[in-house]
């Protein structure tokens, strides 16, 4: 069951970076309809990237998860309010919301609230 938590790390990294990486030119448009700087953006997506990296090294060094998959956690917090406050439909809000499930998952495995 360990590998559960392994997969759930590779989906949430490989999900983050293909939206930051392949799908660049939507994330431009959600920041602007958010209302938010092109700096925001840019250090969101640092961020972002820079976590996912952390989970995936992770497979081979474990204390690194913890902390990578709360911090994505928040992140996808931020991304649920974003949407809320731009009033989008629900439909936009379930990507996010899932990958905060998992981040949450990830987490929870790593601290010990969780057993596999």
């Amino acid at each position: 069951m360990e590998n559960l938590v392994i997969i759930a790390q590779v989906v949430l990294a490989l999900s983050v970076a293909y939206v930051w990486i392949f799908r660049f030119d939507n994330i431009v448009l959600e920041f602007k309809q958010y209302g938010l700087p092109d700096l925001v953006r840019n250090l969101v997506g640092a961020s972002k990237i820079s976590l996912a990296t952390l989970l995936i090294a992770g497979i081979w060094y474990p204390d690194l998860v913890l902390y990578s998959a709360l911090t994505m956690a928040f992140l996808m917090i931020c991304a649920q309010l974003a949407h809320f406050k731009v009033k989008n439909p629900i439909l936009k809000h379930i990507p996010s919301f899932i990958l905060l499930l998992i981040s949450l998952f990830i987490a929870g495995v790593h601290a010990g609230m969780i057993c596999l």
